[in-house]
């Protein structure tokens, strides 16, 4: 796998990796930038987001428990002094699928962050899981 990261101007910079979808990455305007992309650690998450969100759902779908969504909010915790690293990040699986079990779910969630996701063992942060499922939330220990 591979990635290439042009500069365009000031802090921006123009992402492709081998699927050939293109993201710009640019710098907050205090920083020099002028706030035309995403910043390096949004993608860091989103990242994240994407690699469990596809997990699980297969994940699910191997369970055959149907969904009607699962959605991320990913919440990062960053150090204070440099190199101001994500330290903790909370997922909260928003999932709505009104016949499922609470255990099945669950045990999506912790596989796919225990087992499947690469990007979440790429990080050298503490994870933290919380499904809400159908609008009733539950800690994932």
């Amino acid at each position: 796998m591979r990635a290439q990261v042009n500069w365009v101007q000031k802090r921006q910079f123009d992402a492709v990796g081998d699927s050939g979808h293109h993201v710009t990455i640019d710098a907050k305007s205090e920083a020099g930038g002028d706030n035309l992309g995403p910043r390096p650690m949004e993608l860091l998450l989103m990242g994240l987001g994407g690699c469990t969100g596809i997990d699980v759902t297969l994940i699910l779908e191997r369970m055959r428990i149907p969904y009607n969504a699962v959605n991320i909010t990913l919440d990062g915790e960053r150090a204070p002094s440099p190199p101001e690293k994500f330290v903790k990040i909370t997922l909260t699986y928003h999932v709505d699928a009104p016949d499922a079990p609470l255990d099945k779910v669950v045990r999506a969630v912790k596989l796919s962050q225990e087992k499947y996701c690469s990007a979440a063992h790429s990080l050298n942060a503490e994870l933290k899981a919380v499904v809400m499922l159908n609008g009733v939330r539950h800690e994932v220990d």
